[in-house]
């Protein structure tokens, strides 16, 4: 069992010992440093902080928990409840609140389950404050309110038709161009939130919608992470029902992928890509993604004229990029397509919005649209991390073997070679080593990552 303590947040798997698990009390010891930190940057004075979840079987537990631990700091809630991680994090921005928590472990597997914490941009905090959440965790010298100053829960709601709405009146949303297509749709959702709200948002585009695994219960069908691998299922589905096309969303809703109407995969790396294609077609302007995304990206960009960048891993670090070059569209390879426009935060809704108005601009099929993209493959791999492997070690050696190669080490290590890259990092949310290749067959993309794995493995002697 397992404890991950970041910047973004505190992540764990229920039950067990307390301290290297995420239980009760650990729920309480980081909500009471989150309190506290916020507090501090309010300056003392009473906050509302918005407290969202998604349908994991833990979740209205720890929601509950941390709810009277807030209540019990001083600071009033607003609960929306069942809700997506954009949608908790629009809620914010919408009733501006001082911040929110987000109740979700995002895609990793039912017995884990995370506090993710925001300020009041409705955006994850940085990594000077994340610090400081960590450091006050640790500080058990709070002394909490009396009776006359504890918090109260000033507005309980279902945020999520809000949140539609929102998506549904942005300016590059055409509403009635996708309804005049009739999309028929398979939606799966892995049992979560995205089962209620990806289905409404896409009736109110005048989709046919047929749902697999849409049962809001947190019994995850399949392993929840949106990769080809877990999507036989919903591939089976879209050839058998005819249907257009398929849209996959992890539990919280934050990351986005389809299925062609062939049943192939879009791939996941060009959700953002396609999206990207739309919106630099309406108004040309600058591109960011991490460094384990996609070469397309790039390759899209500067076919407008505009300037691609590269930001380290992590949600945090995209929107910094992209506020410090301006940039109009952006977000991660596994499908968080990023839309300033709305906000600073990785939108399944409005990823699914933006493509469905440019598939029906473009009046083509999904493989159609998927062969007007440079072709690159991508190998997603991972090491468990064990006592015997030393990362940082792993890192210094292979950088200075490549050395004479393009080396970006802003986060792990990444090397350009001229028509390929490897990336190579210690993951934030799990105990492991990420080794992600791209290439321009996935024959040479899976080659490289086992070309790495054990050049990793004989660096580490296992």
């Amino acid at each position: 069992m397992t404890l991950i303590k970041s910047i973004s947040g505190i992540r764990g798997t229920i039950g067990g010992g307390t301290g290297e698990n995420l239980t009760p009390i650990d729920i309480v010891k980081f909500t009471v440093a989150y309190a506290r930190f916020m507090q501090e940057k309010c300056d003392g004075k009473r906050m509302r902080i918005v407290l969202g979840r998604d349908a994991r079987v833990s979740g209205e537990m720890v929601g509950d928990i941390i709810e009277g631990t807030l209540l019990g700091c001083g600071v009033d809630v607003i609960n929306v409840g069942l809700c997506t991680t954009p949608g908790t994090e629009m809620a914010v921005i919408t009733h501006k609140a001082d911040g929110g928590i987000i109740i979700t472990a995002s895609h990793n597997p039912k017995q884990w389950n995370a506090l993710k914490l925001l300020n009041e941009k409705g955006e994850f905090l940085n990594d000077a404050e994340g610090k400081r959440v960590l450091a006050l965790a640790e500080d058990e010298s709070f002394e909490f309110p009396n009776v006359d100053s504890i918090g109260k829960v000033v507005l309980r709601e279902d945020f999520n038709l809000t949140h539609i709405k929102q998506v549904l009146g942005l300016k590059l949303v055409d509403v009635e161009g996708v309804r005049s297509r009739r999309f028929k749709v398979v939606v799966d959702a892995v049992n979560s939130i995205g089962g209620v709200v990806i289905p409404a948002l896409l009736e109110e585009l005048g989709c046919e919608v047929v749902k697999v695994n849409c049962e809001p219960t947190g019994l995850f069908a399949h392993n929840p992470e949106p990769l080809p691998q877990n999507l036989t299922e919903i591939s089976e589905v879209v050839v058998r029902e005819k249907a257009d096309l398929g849209i996959v969303v992890d539990p919280d809703v934050d990351r986005l992928a389809f299925v062609c109407e062939d049943g192939s995969m879009f791939v996941e790396e060009y959700t953002l890509v396609a999206v990207a294609d739309y919106v630099l077609s309406q108004s040309v302007g600058n591109t960011v993604s991490n460094l384990s995304s996609s070469r397309a990206l790039r390759d899209v960009t500067e076919a407008y004229g505009a300037t691609y960048s590269a930001s380290a891993v992590g949600e945090v670090n995209v929107v910094a990029k992209m506020k410090e070059v301006g940039a109009v569209i952006g977000g991660e390879g596994n499908g968080g397509v990023i839309y300033p426009e709305l906000h600073y935060g990785r939108d399944a809704l409005v990823g699914t919005a933006l493509f469905l108005t440019y598939l029906a601009k473009r009046n083509l099929t999904m493989t159609e649209l998927r062969r007007t993209y440079p072709a690159y493959f991508a190998s997603k791999n991972k090491i468990e991390l064990t006592p015997a492997i030393d990362v940082d070690k792993v890192l210094v050696e292979i950088k200075q073997k490549y050395a004479d190669e393009q080396i970006n080490d802003i986060d792990g290590v990444k090397i350009d070679f001229a028509d390929s890259w490897v990336h190579l990092r210690k993951s934030n949310t799990e105990p492991i080593i990420r080794i992600y290749t791209e290439a321009k067959s996935m024959q040479l993309a899976d080659g490289l990552a086992q070309k790495f794995i054990a050049e990793i493995k004989q660096i580490c002697n296992l």
